[in-house]
């Protein structure tokens, strides 16, 4: 467990703070390494997701550990853990919960009583998502938006953290049903988790047809996420980087005059509003886990692919000529300039961090 938080977020100790931060960063991608076989990409875009108070969508063949990797992340910390098994026949109250009528022995009354469902966890693990109806999948809107469950007139307030984790399969698409892009916007970042190396692969089967099985130890409570994720948005951000992350998002939306040319002959559908502020909250935590204490472009171009490739949507022409969003991504990242850097602003002169804000 990381111990002595207390100056984080009081803006006396920040130094100290991102030192502590990188620590626990480091401390977690090494009980990870017990369990988890290379994927350095991934095991990097899910912790910064989860420092930035983010959701998940995985995307990976069959057997590429995808469901060892989210449990993991609950092992590695004191969190509470839920599995969804997604089928097409889930109802959205197996997920939420549902209210009951309860009587009371010693006076005969009955009240309503609702029952909470697998969403009350902090870490949701939502397994094959893809593969329930659009009804049941929009049973967790509420959850991953709001942080709460509307049931029986009530709301119910879910525990703090809390991160849904999603997996879905790309290559077994008969019976399923693609998330909308409502919903996956809702997701921070979409993960692609790849085929080993051959190294990676012979590392995978030796650990996994011997005796035993490692184990991994807490390294993280749940306050001490609560107080990095508050120090993640007090990391500062110069003027020029927060334009080059709108330049990427708005260089996606066709028809307005915004987007290069490949971009209108590729993209049915750009990136809202939603990705400028994901580039730039993933790029302060991408800076801040690599022990630097402001935002770079380089930071947002290294989580670009991650937040952009759900909410890039490609035509048929991309179809035709075999341009992925990834490609497209790619294609933008070399097109889009860099404008010349601003002076930080005075406020933030002479220290780390900005003061939070207070109530």
């Amino acid at each position: 467990m990381v111990e002595n938080q207390g100056s984080i977020g009081d803006g006396r100790d920040d130094v100290g703070a991102v030192e502590r931060l990188v620590g626990a960063y480091r401390g977690l991608r090494d009980e990870f390494g017990k369990v988890i076989v290379g994927q350095d990409t991934v095991v990097e875009e899910l912790l910064i997701a989860l420092f930035c108070r983010g959701h998940c969508i995985l995307e990976g063949v069959p057997g590429l550990a995808k469901t060892l990797l989210v449990s993991t992340v609950a092992r590695t910390m004191a969190l509470s853990f839920s599995r969804i098994q997604f089928t097409p026949d889930l109802m959205p109250s197996d997920i939420t919960g549902t209210e009951v009528i309860e009587e009371d022995r010693s006076t005969g009354g009955r009240a309503m009583r609702f029952v909470k469902g697998p969403v009350f966890a902090n870490v949701v693990l939502a397994d094959e998502i893809n593969r329930t109806p659009p009804k049941t999948q929009s049973a967790l809107l509420e959850a991953m938006q709001d942080r709460q469950v509307s049931a029986g007139g009530r709301t119910h307030v879910l525990p703090d953290p809390f991160f849904v984790l999603a997996t879905q399969n790309p290559i077994e698409q008969e019976g399923t049903y693609p998330l909308p892009e409502a919903q996956l916007d809702r997701f921070m970042f979409k993960v692609l988790v790849d085929y080993p190396s051959e190294a990676e692969e012979f590392e995978i089967v030796k650990m996994t047809t011997a005796a035993g099985s490692p184990v991994v130890s807490e390294q993280l409570s749940g306050a001490d996420i609560l107080a990095f994720q508050a120090l993640v948005r007090r990391v500062p951000c110069a003027d020029h980087v927060i334009r080059y992350a709108m330049s990427l998002a708005r260089a996606t939306r066709v028809g307005r005059g915004t987007a290069p040319k490949f971009a209108e002959d590729y993209i049915a559908w750009g990136a809202g509003p939603r990705a400028s502020q994901n580039l730039v909250l993933a790029g302060k935590a991408r800076a801040i886990l690599g022990g630097r204490f402001c935002v770079s472009v380089e930071d947002v171009r290294g989580v670009a692919a991650a937040v952009l490739r759900h909410r890039v949507i490609t035509n048929f022409n991309a179809e035709a000529d075999g341009i992925s969003s990834d490609r497209v991504i790619e294609m933008l990242l070399e097109e889009v300039r860099v404008e010349p850097a601003d002076k930080l602003d005075d406020r933030l002169a002479g220290r780390v961090f900005a003061e939070p804000e207070r109530s």
